[in-house]
């Protein structure tokens, strides 16, 4: 969460020439409700199932670099799915740097709540054995979006 997949992802599509997919724009361009009111009107379980066939969806395509949610990777099919058919690759972003960047907006479901922080350093302990399990991890705290586009396009690069 705010570890900036979406504006990384946007800019290293370009420079690679290819598709952009913002996974959670997909659910809501098919769903015709905001991630926020999905979670509110559904639930997460509903929004996550949801989610599992998007991804399942937009993995049958190739050369393009998907922008998921943080919490895509908790169902271990997905996350296996995203292992064995792509780069998968963590953006890491220190509670502190999340709660900067989160603290004018209000569409975070995962984040309501009195206390952010801690919500934002409980979540992070919740997933990071799972982060770590992705190909590479990138840190993006307090670093210029286009010098972790330039770390992952190295990473992509090496990797074909």
């Amino acid at each position: 969460m705010a570890a900036g997949k979406t504006v990384v992802s946007r800019r290293l599509a370009r420079k690679l020439n290819w598709k952009f997919v913002d996974l959670d724009h997909v659910i809501e361009t098919s769903e015709g409700l905001s991630v926020q009111s999905i979670f509110a009107q559904r639930g997460e379980a509903s929004f996550r199932a949801t989610e599992k066939q998007a991804l399942a969806h937009v993995m049958a395509q190739e050369e393009q670099v998907i922008a998921l949610g943080g919490g895509a990777v908790l169902d271990p099919e997905n996350l296996e799915l995203l292992k064995q058919n792509g780069l998968l690759i963590s953006l890491k972003v220190s509670p502190r740097v999340v709660l900067e960047r989160t603290k004018n907006r209000d569409h975070r479901p995962l984040l309501q709540g009195a206390n952010k922080l801690k919500r934002i350093e409980e979540l992070a302990a919740q997933r990071e054995g799972i982060y770590a399990q992705a190909h590479f991890i990138v840190d993006t705290n307090d670093r210029p979006v286009d010098d972790v586009v330039d770390e992952i396009l190295k990473i992509v690069n090496s990797s074909k």
